[in-house]
């Protein structure tokens, strides 16, 4: 570890964690007045009382003139200098009323609705309505459009396409993963004859696959198939604008076809002998057991609860929620480091095994869903310990796995393969992408960085952590545009002090971190994963930065060159930093189900599947959070 201090990691902000109050500018002159001897020494003479009044004009005038528009907060706390303390929250003009008050106050700021910020909502409206945005949104649709199609030509019904030999392959169980992952995207787009197509072959052939059907894994089946379902029920039922023709069959269908599967899944909760489920289970037995080296993967585990709760709600039966609750409320009780835990979990004895921590494969979505259930259950108290699990964890985040890179200094997070006592290693996942946009939404709650200050909803712990989110969103952007395609690697290494490996950039000499980046020969390959165009979505919806859509746009573009396979559907590719790039022959289910949703989302309307309403699973299937919408 370098001895130069560190962002995020042991400097603290001496606040009392409250939530930010207004104060008014009559109370804090009427005060400071009052706490000084200024005042009875100058208001015994003439003199003295001609002073009191230019000190008081000169205060005025000071508040008034250096009072910042709303905007001053984020321009010396997110566009900042490259000093990533986050004691510099404020602009230039607030310093003198910083002051005069302790503990230091944000300023004031007139929500979007309320008269006088007209231009605010103007502007929205016209980024919503921009052409050029309206446009691009549509070329996602029709890349959605062209990857089903070479799905439907030649490989419907099975998981997976082989977009260069033409055919398809069951590599999650032969559950058509692909039709079910890719359904509620081709509501979100209006893509009728697409819902019609997935709809019907839903209700023809998945109920006898599931009965029939051998080994699955608990957790993408759960966050694909059962995510998926529930998903196009609420959409089709509930949410009937994002799927206006009502193509396809009747909502009921996904829900029973849901029930259906998730009755058979429960096997791997009620076989284990503790709270912690088996990873494999047979449907067709039902059965279940543990995966050969006895282990299940933490993230694996902890991220069943989005969907098994939804499916309670819906269907009135208890069960299923009581069951994936289970395991949250055992993991409350075993002990972390700072918050973090260990990739890897025990069924049988309920405890975690090794000490292998990292926020990539088998860790990613445990730290997302403590967040996002406490989301989904809209902040209720008796999940509290979800939240305070999550901020306890992004605070370990903090402390014990961001650096920075040299020479440039990106933010970034890396791993600790043998716990907190071993040595820090610089492998970043691009699953850890994912983070970004869970650090805002925890930050904000979903709502707009500029509500939740209006709404003095924001504290500092909230505004550390979307300061990291912003910072490592770069990070992970440039991981895209550091190499010769302009696609991201599987992981990437940084360089640092203590370590350098020599000729492994990305490729893109004329980028500005391309001695940041370590990309070693067995990492190059891009699976078409959507974790930094779903930061990128979430970051664009609670900052409101366009910078965000633009980066997207970056990235789609070089999706669109470098993986479209023109008799249909889009390639894995061997090696980002290769041009031409060799095709791996293989689209992945959450290209269409994920990826491509995300960037639809990130170039259109904000006020569709608003982040407050709505909490996304980890493979981007949107649930509505409890109480904000009604049921179908």
């Amino acid at each position: 570890m370098s001895s130069k201090s560190l962002p995020y990691s042991k400097k603290d902000v001496h606040y009392d964690n409250a939530k930010f109050r207004h104060r008014s500018f009559v109370k804090m002159i009427s005060q400071s007045l009052h706490t000084s001897n200024v005042k009875h020494h100058c208001m015994s003479c003439s003199t003295g009382k001609f002073l009191f009044l230019i000190m008081i004009f000169g205060v005025a005038y000071l508040m008034l003139t250096h009072t910042s528009p709303a905007n001053s907060v984020t321009g010396g706390f997110v566009k900042g200098s490259k000093n990533n303390s986050v004691e510099h929250i404020t602009g230039g003009g607030i310093r003198f009323g910083n002051f005069l008050r302790k503990p230091p106050r944000l300023p004031p700021q007139l929500p979007p609705d309320e008269k006088g910020n007209g231009n605010l909502v103007h502007e929205r409206r016209k980024l919503n309505s921009d052409p050029k945005w309206i446009a691009r949104q549509q070329d996602v649709k029709k890349a959605f459009i062209h990857a089903w199609s070479g799905y439907k030509k030649y490989a419907m019904g099975y998981d997976e396409l082989m977009p260069v030999s033409k055919h398809g392959v069951d590599g999650l169980g032969g559950l058509g993963a692909t039709v079910v992952d890719a359904l509620d995207t081709a509501m979100i787009m209006s893509a009728e004859e697409v819902v019609s197509e997935a709809g019907l072959w839903i209700e023809a052939h998945l109920s006898n696959r599931i009965n029939q059907t051998g080994q699955v894994n608990l957790f993408e089946t759960t966050i694909r198939v059962l995510g998926g379902l529930l998903s196009a029920y609420h959409l089709s039922s509930v949410e009937k604008g994002m799927d206006s023709t009502h193509k396809g069959p009747k909502p009921v269908v996904y829900l029973e076809t849901a029930k259906i599967l998730a009755d058979r899944l429960l096997s791997g909760f009620t076989s284990s002998p503790t709270a912690i489920p088996f990873g494999d289970v047979v449907l067709r037995d039902p059965s279940a057991h543990p995966a050969p080296d006895g282990r299940s993967s933490t993230s694996e585990v902890s991220s069943l609860q989005l969907e098994f709760n939804y499916l309670s709600s819906v269907s009135g039966d208890p069960k299923y929620s009581v069951e994936a609750m289970k395991v949250l409320e055992h993991m409350k009780t075993l002990p972390k480091v700072e918050g973090l835990v260990p990739i890897f979990i025990n069924p049988s004895t309920g405890e975690f095994s090794g000490e292998n921590i990292r926020l990539g494969s088998r860790g990613d979505s445990y730290y997302e869903y403590l967040l996002k259930v406490w989301l989904q259950k809209n902040q209720e108290s008796n999940v509290t310990y979800l939240y305070d699990m999550y901020e306890e964890a992004m605070k370990g985040v903090r402390h014990l796995l961001v650096r920075k890179s040299i020479p440039t200094g990106l933010v970034f997070v890396g791993e600790l393969p043998y716990g907190s006592e071993g040595s820090f290693s610089p492998k970043m996942d691009h699953l850890v992408c994912f983070l970004p946009g869970t650090l805002a939404l925890g930050a904000t709650k979903g709502i707009t960085k500029k509500k939740a200050m209006t709404d003095s909803v924001i504290n500092f712990e909230d505004l550390k952590n979307l300061k990291l989110a912003e910072d490592l969103a770069k990070t992970c952007f440039e991981m895209y545009s550091v190499t010769s395609t302009g696609l991201a690697p599987e992981i990437a290494y940084f360089h640092t002090e203590e370590f350098s490996e020599g000729g492994l950039d990305g490729g893109n000499k004329s980028s500005e971190y391309v001695n940041d980046i370590i990309i070693k020969p067995a990492d190059r390959h891009n699976l078409l994963r959507p974790e930094t165009v779903e930061s990128l979505f979430v970051l664009y919806r609670i900052t409101e930065d366009p910078k965000y859509r633009e980066w997207g746009w970056q990235i789609f573009e070089a999706f669109e060159k470098y993986t479209r396979i023109d008799t249909g559907g889009y390639s894995s590719l061997d090696d980002v930093t290769a041009i031409p790039p060799h095709k791996r022959d293989k689209m992945e289910t959450f290209f269409l189900g994920e990826t491509l949703k995300y960037l639809y989302l990130l170039f259109g309307d904000s006020s569709v599947l608003p982040l407050d309403k709505f909490v996304f699973n980890t493979e981007a299937h949107p649930i509505p959070v409890e109480g904000t919408t009604k049921r179908g």
